[in-house]
């Protein structure tokens, strides 16, 4: 079941020669409920990638969404991406599951948190 989402995260850095992960903004990381460490999936909404790696914190405040090592190879700068995290859960607690959803604009920012994996 999807557990949560950054919906529309601009990348602001890609460093191939970095080990790879996702670096986030701490705040994100926390209004979305992620883990650091955790296993993400990321779509890229400009190129069509899809990929997987995992979180790493960035400075809060800071709107970082940052690309590391192979993962730097699948957007550029300024790219718009979904980060999702997904968890098990057995069917009766599947069956009132609500995701926590994070939306974001201009320079990362959140505009808005929702339980709808169909907001805009």
């Amino acid at each position: 079941m999807l557990r949560c989402k950054l919906h529309r995260a601009t990348v602001t850095e890609c460093d191939l020669h970095y080990q790879g992960s996702l670096k986030i903004d701490a705040d994100l990381i926390a209004a979305a409920g992620l883990l650091l460490n955790e296993r993400i999936e990321v779509y890229n909404i400009d190129n069509g990638q899809r990929f997987s790696t995992y979180v790493i914190e960035g400075p809060a405040g800071s709107g970082v969404i940052g690309l590391n090592g192979a993962a730097a190879r699948m957007a550029c700068n300024g790219d718009k991406i979904i980060i999702c995290a997904y968890g098990q859960l057995d069917l009766e607690q599947a069956k009132n599951h609500h995701p926590q959803i994070v939306l974001l604009g201009e320079g990362n920012k959140i505009t808005g948190v929702t339980d709808s994996p169909s907001a805009d």
